[in-house]
Parts: C-alpha cells; sequence; structure tokens
C-alpha cells in the first residue's frame, strides 16, 4: 500500500526544491502556537467491508483516532454513512477510489463503466494498481468519476469534511492532481495535501531523490482559495512488518504496534501532520480479502492503547480534524 502511494507520489513531484525556510507552518497560520505539532490521525478505507466500518467506529469512540474517509464504490457505504448519521461528530471525508486492488473482493467506477472506460480493467472493475490507472485512465475520466463519488455522498446525506486519495492514485499524474485539487476549490472541501516542510515524505523519498517544488506551490494555491494545507504527511504503518510471532496475539500485537507508533511521533516537526492508518476489527472472514488483518488490526489495538494515548500527551500533540482544520481557515481570512 505504502509502495503503492510511493509511485503515485514520487510521479508527481519532479521539479526543483522548494524550502521553506524562515516561513512559518501552516499550523502557525492556521492559530496554533509557533512551534506547535497537530496531528490528524486518521483511518483510511471506511465502507470498504463490515469489519473496516467497525474498525473506523473503534479507533475514534473508543480510541484516539479523530478522522477517517469513506471509499464510495465500497459494498459496506451504505453501513458506514448511517453511522456517519448517528454520530455526526465523526470527522469523516472521502477516500477518493480509483483503483480495486484486491483479487477476490473488487467494485466497480461509480460513473458507469460505459462513462469512463478508461478506469475499468478486463473485468469490469476499477484498475488494481496506480501505474495501470495512469496507463489507461484520462484526466477527463478521473474528475468524472471523483464527481460521481462526491454525487453519491451528497445524495446519501453525507457532507465529507475533507478530499483523500486511495493508495495514492490522484498523485500519479499531475494531471490527474489538478483535476483533485479542481474539485475541492470549487466545492471548498478541503483537500489532503501535504505541501509545508514536508519532513516525513522527503525522508521516505529522497532514495529516489525526489523533489517537491510544484505540490508545495499547489499548496500555496490551496490556501489562497481558503482551504487549510497540510505541513507533511505520515504513512509509515503499512510497511512495519509484523513478525509471525506477533500475529495471532493481540497483546503482543498491541505492545508491538504501539512501540512502532510511539516511536514515529516522537519523530514529528512541528506543524499539521495527518498520520495515516487502516484501523480494522478483524473477523474470521477478513483473511479472504487480504492478508493485511494483522497490520490493519495492529493500528486499531495502538489507538485503544492508554499508552499511546499517554505519548502523544508526553510529546504534547495537539490532535485535531479536518473539520476543525476547516473552521481555523475560515476565522483567519486572508494571509
Amino acid at each position: 500500500m505504502r509502495k503503492q502511494l510511493l509511485f503515485a507520489f514520487c510521479s508527481f513531484c519532479f521539479f526543483n526544491i522548494y524550502a521553506q525556510t524562515g516561513d512559518s507552518t501552516y499550523a502557525e497560520k492556521l492559530g496554533y502556537p509557533k512551534g506547535a505539532k497537530v496531528v490528524i490521525l486518521h483511518v483510511d478505507d471506511a465502507g470498504m467491508s463490515y469489519d473496516s466500518n467497525e474498525g473506523v467506529f473503534e479507533a475514534i469512540t473508543k480510541g484516539v483516532a479523530t478522522s477517517t474517509s469513506v471509499m464510495m464504490p465500497c459494498p459496506w457505504v451504505p453501513g458506514m454513512v448511517r453511522m456517519l448519521k448517528q454520530y455526526p461528530q465523526i470527522d469523516a471525508g472521502l477516500h477518493l477510489t480509483l483503483t480495486s486492488e484486491w483479487k477476490d473482493y473488487r467494485w466497480g467506477p461509480l460513473a458507469g463503466k460505459d462513462a469512463v472506460p478508461g478506469l475499468v480493467d478486463n473485468e469490469g472493475d476499477l484498475w488494481p494498481s496506480v501505474e495501470a490507472v495512469v496507463k489507461h485512465a484520462t484526466p477527463d475520466e478521473v474528475e468524472k468519476e471523483i464527481l460521481a463519488q462526491l454525487a453519491r455522498a451528497r445524495k446519501m446525506g453525507f457532507e465529507p469534511t475533507h478530499l483523500d486519495t486511495h493508495m495514492g492514485t490522484l498523485f500519479g499524474s499531475p494531471a490527474f492532481t489538478e483535476r483533485y485539487i479542481k474539485v475541492g476549490m470549487e466545492n471548498h472541501i478541503p483537500v489532503m495535501l501535504p505541501a509545508g516542510h514536508d519532513k516525513m515524505i522527503q525522508a521516505q523519498l529522497k532514495f529516489l531523490n525526489v523533489q517537491l517544488q510544484q505540490i508545495q506551490a499547489q499548496g500555496k494555491m490551496l490556501w489562497n482559495a481558503g482551504l487549510p494545507v497540510l505541513d507533511d504527511l505520515d504513512n509509515n504503518s503499512y510497511d512495519w512488518r509484523i513478525p509471525d510471532s506477533v500475529k495471532n496475539d493481540d497483546a503482543k500485537l498491541q505492545r508491538f504496534k504501539t512501540a512502532k507508533y510511539i516511536a514515529d511521533v516522537k519523530q514529528l516537526q512541528p506543524g499539521v501532520t495527518m498520520i495515516i492508518m487502516h484501523c480494522t476489527a478483524t473477523s474470521p472472514l477478513f483473511q479472504f480479502i487480504t492478508d493485511s488483518g494483522p497490520i490493519r488490526r495492529g493500528d486499531l489495538l495502538t489507538m485503544l492503547d492508554p499508552a499511546f494515548k499517554k505519548a502523544l500527551q508526553d510529546e504534547h500533540i495537539i490532535l485535531t480534524t479536518w473539520g476543525e482544520l476547516m473552521q481555523r481557515r475560515m476565522k483567519v481570512g486572508k494571509q
């Protein structure tokens, strides 16, 4: 999963580096104290399955997670939207979905297969990889599908707090990213775009010599359109290899994953950072969707762990949501 996001992000970032040295962080621009570490603990893949929905709900209502986003083409979206209506305090956006990556559990485009043929593979579903979407789909098709997913959400009475991108597909090509940002600005919905100092992303991508000038310019454009912007994005957790001796023991899995997350938050720089995870209350059937169950269950167990909550306090982390960021952006006005 992280490799797909890295591919997408690498495909997008290709100009000279734009350093923010001396500039204030977006957190400061939003009114947080200088040096504040502001974090969105975000759960991806709501609506993908029953287990996914249960994990989202537990992580946010019983744990420390603060945000989620919904995969609108997926089978368990009605259940997730009903949950959101029952608990309107849950911060939920759209996890814009242009891929269908699992072998035996798949979904197609909401715009209709005839309307977006470049998004559809030979099984009639969305392509399984970012690379395939970039190769076959046009920007017009991408925008059409984004709008169809937003339209379904609104038809169901669900107004998203933000837009983000499943597997990083909308970072797979600059043209895709332009349409993603365009839809966000036209609908005045915040867009997940890390465009500040990007310390964690640069650390992840430095072996590819990726440079970030263009994405930071896009961030300034979003800010000038009245939308909040992230300083950084943390997508490490999906690639933390879980030892076999830990996978089937919840107590060991929780200790292992919590230690990883605590080490991760200690590396955070000042600014607004979105930490991505995939909290899932895995049942025996989840293994027939994906073998990533232990990774996802470990994320959930960490969000429920008092030790992680204490670590956030010890590191003086300020937890936030997309909804709060948008409220702050509206208050500060033009800067």
